[in-house]
């Protein structure tokens, strides 16, 4: 806004730019941009980026699969890793992420990294809750 005023004020192209800390192409950018859109077209614009790996469906049935958890004879695991959802991403949509990246898909997503306790596929789970309820020593 100071180059264009001091361009509106007189000065020339060279001397607005220079005293505004900006090249006299980024001045010519600035002007044409005001006088088709005032004051707003001097604002930021978004910076066209990379489109993401994974579309909006896809992401949502990233989201499910994490909720819901894999499949033992599936997915080979009772709970999430990072290389297994990997995985599953390359087997259901056919695209491959590295792990540090699916990392950051998921914090897009709003979910922590969250370590569960591990479970043995083989646990047998009323002998867990039996011990549970009276401790290793039988009475």
């Amino acid at each position: 806004m100071l180059a264009i005023a001091g361009a509106l004020e007189g000065m020339s192209r060279a001397e607005a730019a220079r005293l505004a800390g900006i090249e006299r192409q980024a001045l010519r950018d600035a002007v044409i941009r005001y006088n088709a859109e005032g004051l707003d077209g001097l604002r930021d614009r978004p910076k066209p980026g990379r489109t993401p790996t994974l579309t909006e469906a896809e992401q949502a049935l990233l989201l499910d699969a994490v909720f819901r958890g894999p499949d033992r004879a599936e997915d080979g695991g009772t709970d999430w890793t990072l290389p297994m959802l990997c995985r599953w991403i390359e087997r259901r949509f056919d695209k491959r992420l590295h792990p540090a990246s699916l990392s950051r898909v998921l914090r897009r997503l709003d979910l922590s990294r969250q370590k569960t306790r591990s479970l043995h596929p083989m646990a047998d789970e009323k002998a867990k809750a039996a011990f549970a309820k009276r401790g290793s020593a039988t009475r």
